[in-house]
């Protein structure tokens, strides 16, 4: 008996825990939100359409010269000469500093006195072999002696022409280092001579950007110190080595011009209009929802919202390309997909 009251006592909690639950469910259900499947969500549409997508990238930079060197005598001693000064300009070939050159004379000088009294010794020895006056070896030494000596004076000959120091092309003189009167030493440096008739503008560019630039390519470049106008510019350069952050250097050439002459150190930027794809259907970005690799649009169908899978190709900065699962013409939602599921009814504001 006492086993029955037990059962009896288990079986009636366990209905009134039952009938608890029930209860407590209606109750939830009641509080949650249902959907008026009536009730029409207003949503922003547009077209799918077809379009040539491309994509526009700005990159900064900022202007070198296109050479610029530092002018280092291959000769050393007292600089007698230097008729330059920061600032000035200087053509190809024109004295940049002039070295005391009066010893290096006087041994050639020397030498070329000496090289003439060999040579009036080979006339002699000539005639005196024929005779048999002196031995044929007298002949050979000074032939010798002539050959070195001539060898001598080419040699302070060079070392002459060593003591004039030019500039090896048409540029600026940006910095004089030295004093007329100073003594130099071979390869220290005098001035530098900087050439701005070309700058080269070099720009970082990213990896997924980097194949939109070609050697020879024609680009125009904007500047900050004149807004709206335009350089045309040659890539020069793409580099092969990227940095740390996956940047690749690219080198553009722009002749200067005397109207708005550039400067090296100036910034310059450049904006690149890669086409994409011509013609391809494709929808605004605000219309994806999902992942780009299981992306779905919500298309407006005789006044509901139908959730679609589609497939994505390229993209721009305001458009994606739809390959598959769309038409052109469909109407898409742009804005409220939050408010949306498969088949809500919907009017378009």
């Amino acid at each position: 008996m006492k086993r029955l009251t037990i059962i009896f006592a288990l079986l009636a909690t366990l209905g009134l825990t039952a009938w608890k639950l029930s209860t407590n469910k209606e109750k939830v259900e009641k509080k949650v939100y249902q959907p008026d499947v009536n009730l029409k969500v207003g949503v922003t549409t547009s077209v799918a359409e077809l379009r040539n997508l491309s994509q526009e990238n700005e990159f900064l930079g900022s202007f070198t010269p296109n050479r610029e060197i530092e002018i280092k005598p291959l000769a050393g001693g007292e600089v007698i000469q230097l008729p330059i000064n920061e600032g000035q300009g200087v053509r190809a070939g024109q004295l940049i500093a002039k070295l005391d050159d009066e010893q290096i004379r006087f041994q050639i000088e020397a030498l070329q006195v000496t090289l003439e009294g060999y040579q009036n010794d080979l006339k002699r020895y000539e005639v005196l072999v024929k005779g048999d006056a002196v031995p044929a070896v007298n002949l050979e030494r000074t032939q010798l002696s002539i050959r070195g000596t001539q060898a001598q004076i080419k040699q302070l000959k060079k070392q002459l022409e060593n003591t004039t120091v030019t500039a090896p092309f048409a540029g600026i003189v940006t910095s004089k280092l030295i004093e007329k009167g100073s003594v130099v030493s071979v390869g220290a440096p005098i001035a530098t001579i900087t050439d701005i008739s070309a700058l080269k503008l070099v720009v970082n560019i990213p990896e997924k950007s980097i194949n939109q630039f070609k050697v020879g390519q024609t680009i125009p470049i904007e500047t900050q110190v004149y807004p709206n106008v335009y350089f045309n510019g040659k890539v020069n350069m793409v580099g092969v080595s990227g940095d740390a952050a996956h940047n690749y250097p690219v080198e553009i050439l722009v002749q200067n011009r005397s109207t708005n002459p550039l400067k090296a150190g100036m910034y310059g930027s450049i904006v690149n209009d890669n086409q994409l794809k011509a013609q391809s259907l494709s929808v605004p970005r605000q219309a994806i929802v999902g992942s780009t690799k299981k992306a779905q649009v919500y298309v407006v169908e005789n006044g509901k919202a139908i959730l679609k899978d589609v497939t994505i190709g390229v993209a721009n900065n305001e458009y994606y390309e739809i390959t598959q699962g769309i038409k052109a013409g469909d109407q898409v939602v742009v804005s409220g997909q939050i408010n949306l599921q498969n088949g809500t009814a919907v009017v378009a504001q």
